[in-house]
């Protein structure tokens, strides 16, 4: 019998591990993804990168609201997959992810047991890291506790922002698992169950972030703060809050660089040869770019052109 998957993804990351299994010719019976929902400031319903993608290759999308639905369950079995293939997708019950012969794998972005948990990428790089990459394991009950099938390692340069490495660990990742599926269906696979044991308290979790972990906090380190900004960018993004006589704005910063040589208080702000520098609590942060609510991003160059920051003050509570 002749091996073929069913894939489950929603967002453009998984759409590079969709397509590397099309060109290794494994055979994709069916996509499972989210279903279509409003989307942009007209609100218009809009696909899943995925389903885009899977229509324009004639491929049978499915996309359940209840992943224990009788229905779709019955659907998963008469499709009768060897493997099911997960890459940034929900939480599977086990009634799904224990039903084919050859198991249910997922491609996460980190070294496992490396920040498990929803956001991987970004807390890598808050957290400093100089190394990360991604892993494929099997699902068990747990989340990200599977074993392991193989990873791929990649550096992380000191400035490389989270969309840097998501874009990378995208490629690198479709790569390394269309090889985990076709060294699966040959049975090379010889998985190995994770070692906690190495993690260091930063590197057990990957939380899902939230607006308020985002603030910046001016008390911390030039190192600390640079390292926050592009781990949140461009999404969820790092923010301030900058006040005047007369209003309060919140503040996105997309892109900083470090200033060892700085004299500038905590959180004090300074404008000089339109460049725009904020101080820490051992030198200061250049901003590179950024977005004041209610406006669009910009390099700072170009927002200090029509924007007096002498008026306005950095709120760091």
């Amino acid at each position: 019998m002749k091996h073929s998957v069913i894939f489950m993804g929603t967002p453009d990351f998984a759409v590079a591990s969709l397509n590397a299994l099309l060109d290794n010719n494994i055979d994709v019976k069916a996509v499972i993804t989210s279903p279509d929902r409003p989307a942009g400031r007209g609100q218009k319903i809009a696909m899943s990168a995925v389903k885009e993608f899977a229509l324009s290759k004639d491929i049978q999308v499915l996309q359940p609201t209840n992943l224990k639905d009788d229905a779709f369950i019955a659907s998963l079995k008469d499709l009768n997959a060897s493997l099911f293939v997960v890459v940034a997708f929900r939480m599977l019950p086990e009634i799904v992810w224990a039903m084919p012969e050859l198991g249910t794998i997922n491609l996460h972005g980190s070294l496992l047991p490396q920040y498990r948990g929803a956001a991987p990428i970004n807390w890598a790089v808050i957290n400093g890291e100089e190394q990360t990459g991604a892993s494929t394991f099997f699902i068990e009950k747990e989340i990200d506790t599977g074993k392991i099938i193989d990873t791929v390692k990649i550096a992380i340069g000191p400035n490389d922002t989270a969309g840097i490495v998501h874009d990378k660990l995208m490629i690198q990742g479709a790569q390394l698992l269309a090889k985990s599926v076709q060294e699966i269906f040959e049975g090379k696979v010889n998985a190995i169950a994770q070692d906690n044991s190495t993690l260091t308290d930063l590197q057990k979790h990957a939380p899902k972030i939230f607006k308020p972990d985002c603030k910046i906090d001016w008390n911390n380190t030039s190192e600390t703060i640079h390292n926050k900004i592009r781990g949140l960018s461009p999404y969820p993004t790092a923010w301030t809050e900058i006040v005047n006589d007369t209003q309060k704005k919140s503040l996105k910063l997309f892109h900083s660089e470090i200033v060892n040589d700085s004299k500038l208080e905590v959180g004090q702000v300074t404008v000089a040869e339109n460049e725009l520098f904020i101080g820490t609590n051992n030198g200061s942060i250049k901003i590179i770019e950024l977005q004041l609510e209610g406006k669009k991003k910009m390099k700072t160059s170009d927002f200090l052109k029509g924007f007096k920051f002498e008026e306005w003050q950095i709120v760091n509570k």
